[in-house]
């Protein structure tokens, strides 16, 4: 079994920053990738960005230059940087792992940003 626990969400200004993290723990073999996605109300849950195991991150157009995400493979952890942000940018961030063709997902973490 796998448990994703993230943290770092809260409430912040149009144009500051925040940063989620993001720890696996449990029976992890193979991790394939890891990202973050997001959910507002009455949306569909959506792509943030992801790492694939040895490839480059992707990332979503509405995020490209002001989020980055990053992966510790030691810790298996992710993180996503979030700078410059907007009201838009408000949801709930979940944490994505896949491993052997499974995946798992996070409680999520509630990111609210004011105008």
């Amino acid at each position: 079994q796998v448990q994703l626990v993230e943290s770092g969400g809260g409430l912040v200004q149009a144009g500051g920053s925040l940063r989620l993290s993001c720890a696996a723990s449990g029976s992890i073999f193979s991790i394939n990738s890891m990202g973050w996605y997001r959910q507002a109300p009455g949306n569909q849950r959506e792509l943030v960005a992801a790492i694939i195991s040895g490839g480059s991150p992707n990332y979503a157009d509405s995020v490209k230059g002001r989020f980055f995400i990053s992966r510790d493979n030691v810790k298996n952890a992710v993180y996503l940087q979030m700078n410059s942000l907007k009201p838009e940018d408000t949801a709930v961030y979940y944490c994505k792992l896949v491993a052997r063709g499974y995946a798992y997902w996070g409680q999520g973490t509630q990111v609210t940003v004011s105008s």
